[in-house]
């Protein structure tokens, strides 16, 4: 066991580097549960648990570090006296992380060595390095503020001080989910009451402290703080064995999103959580004529125009635009089409059934006469067919089946719901790799490499690994926005690729699924291209690995008609 204080930045970063050299998610989360346990201070267990799970900033502060790659890379590489083009960039390339490199030359190398010292950080003093880069724009500021910082860190503090101010994971197998039971474990709570107050809350820092204090019954949802979402699992990777227990409605061809309603204050949150009201003002209208009492819907944003539910592309054209213009509304006029409630009257209503919650809805639909999906009960395999064809025939992505007695349930992936889509047709990927066009697409990375989720995967230590390449399917316009964006996440460049922090959600259209024992997946998709840039999404919503693997097998076990029946081609 270590000695060292356990609310010191260096305890933190040992109990990382033990998370990520352990084997075994149950291992993992004792590691955890000890550390936070051995916290008093309920600051630094706020601290401690948002590190490790949200970042540098909790999720509901708005705030980001905002520090690129190059501008620590580049300090990095002065701090050790190697050229950084032909020493740091080729040791970068070798290791595959700028974090771990930079923890291993200052491991390492002499010069660097002399120049840094442990100054044993409160995780409250690395609080305020991060407060400080986030007051500052310039590249001369923020190096300014980093080597100061980390001439009183660690090599292993340096490495998660990067990992943790980058927002994303700290690449240890150890995610949210798995800190939520650790939190339980440590506190002696119920993981699904440590999950709900999470949800309530957002902020995983909060629900640490309520845990050990025994008191998260007192937590308490207040409007206009946005819920996280509950997800669907693919039809094929569970077993259904009564269908009957299942209502079915369609998938539409939209972005997904929550709205919160009193009276005439109006705001609407995407899948990622982040507000989004201005984009919509037709739908804020809408809801703010109604005036309705307090409540909370779950729902989709589609466009709507001559009785139609139009592309997902045309709503494209209304994603991230602070002020549309007139033209826009007229050409791209949305609606909100609710499927769930979530609060009503002062109330959450997350526990009750989804029965019981679909009856709340429908009175306050036919109440306040707002658009809801049309469910069905479903009686056999067959009727899913048959809806699922009306469902495509509708332009809609397939079928949600949801299961009667189901809660909303936050962040899990059971059977309460169920999508149906087109077998082998698209999979939602996470961009990796942005790689520079040639020809008349020099100068803009336009070929990129697309990865599925490992996260909950024993075979794999890594988030997300490749899956495939696509430099098709987008237009002009969204290849422009796409290289803006992707200036913002860059993490790491070499030559012409560059390494991006996981946040764009490509859907993936594809022939076949092949097997290719040479990639690391296993598997390559034929003929990959863009079906979506599906910015509504998250990395939480990436299909998993073992669901690629159960649609090949859907593919190969799949009886095929013989060619004396009905042939596909003729026999010259």
């Amino acid at each position: 066991m270590s000695t060292q204080a356990p609310n010191t930045f260096l305890k933190l970063a040992t109990t990382a580097q033990r998370i990520n050299e352990t084997r075994g998610s149950n291992a993992k989360i004792r590691i955890c549960a000890e550390y936070f346990r051995s916290i008093s201070n309920k600051e630094d267990l706020h601290m401690a648990a948002q590190f490790m799970g949200e970042g540098a900033f909790s999720d509901i502060s708005g705030k980001r570090a905002s520090v690129g790659s190059r501008t620590y890379s580049t300090l990095a590489a002065e701090i050790c006296e190697i050229d950084y083009e032909k020493v740091f960039k080729p040791s970068k390339t070798a290791v595959g992380s700028s974090s771990e490199t930079i923890e291993k030359l200052f491991t390492n190398i002499p010069e660097a060595q002399k120049k840094w010292r442990s100054a044993e950080f409160s995780l409250k003093d690395v609080e305020v390095i991060y407060d400080r880069l986030y007051e500052v724009s310039s590249r001369k500021d923020k190096q300014v503020i980093l080597k100061e910082a980390w001439s009183q860190l660690t090599p292993l503090e340096v490495k998660y001080f990067l990992r943790i101010m980058g927002r994303g994971s700290l690449r240890i197998g150890f995610e949210t989910k798995s800190i939520i039971s650790a939190i339980a474990k440590a506190f002696e709570q119920k993981v699904k009451d440590v999950r709900y107050v999470h949800m309530i809350t957002g902020s995983i820092g909060r629900t640490a402290i309520l845990a050990r204090q025994d008191r998260l019954d007192e937590a308490s949802f207040k409007l206009f703080h946005p819920l996280s979402f509950m997800l669907a699992s693919p039809i094929e990777s569970r077993a259904v064995e009564d269908y009957t227990e299942y209502l079915a409605e369609e998938k539409f061809d939209g972005m997904r999103c929550q709205i919160h309603v009193s009276g005439n204050n109006v705001k609407i949150f995407s899948r990622d959580l982040n507000d989004i009201t201005h984009s919509f003002p037709e739908i804020v209208n809408y809801f703010t004529e109604r005036e309705l009492s307090e409540v909370v819907l779950d729902g989709e944003i589609c466009v709507f125009k001559e009785d139609t539910i139009q592309p997902f592309q045309l709503l494209q054209k209304r994603m991230g635009l602070k002020k549309p213009s007139k033209k826009v509304l007229e050409k791209y006029p949305t609606l909100l089409i609710s499927y769930d409630i979530l609060f009503y009257d002062g109330q959450p209503v997350f526990e009750r059934t989804l029965t019981e919650r679909r009856e709340l809805l429908s009175e306050l639909s036919s109440a306040f006469n707002f658009p809801v999906t049309t469910q069905k009960p479903v009686y056999d395999k067959d009727q899913i067919d048959e809806l699922f064809e009306l469902a495509l025939a509708h332009g809609n992505e397939g079928l949600m089946l949801k299961h009667k007695d189901s809660t909303y349930e936050y962040g899990q992936r059971r059977k309460s719901w169920l999508k149906v889509k087109k077998p082998g047709g698209s999979i939602d990927t996470i961009m990796m790799y942005a790689h520079a066009g040639s020809g008349k697409r020099g100068g803009t990375y336009s070929d990129f490499t697309l990865g599925i989720s490992v996260r909950d995967d024993e075979r794999y230590e890594e988030e997300f690994i490749p899956i495939g390449k696509a430099y098709g399917g987008y237009t002009d316009e969204e290849l422009k926005k796409l290289n803006t964006k992707i200036k913002e996440i860059t993490v790491e460049k070499y030559g012409p690729t560059l390494g991006l922090l996981p946040e764009i959600v490509i859907e993936l259209e594809f022939d076949d699924i092949q097997v290719n024992k040479r990639t690391k997946a296993n598997f390559t998709l034929r003929f990959p291209r863009f079906k979506a840039i599906r910015w509504d999404l998250s990395p939480d919503d990436v299909d998993t690995l073992r669901y690629v693997e159960d649609l090949y097998r859907e593919k190969v076990d799949k009886k095929r008609l013989s060619q004396k029946n009905k042939p596909s081609f003729i026999n010259a």
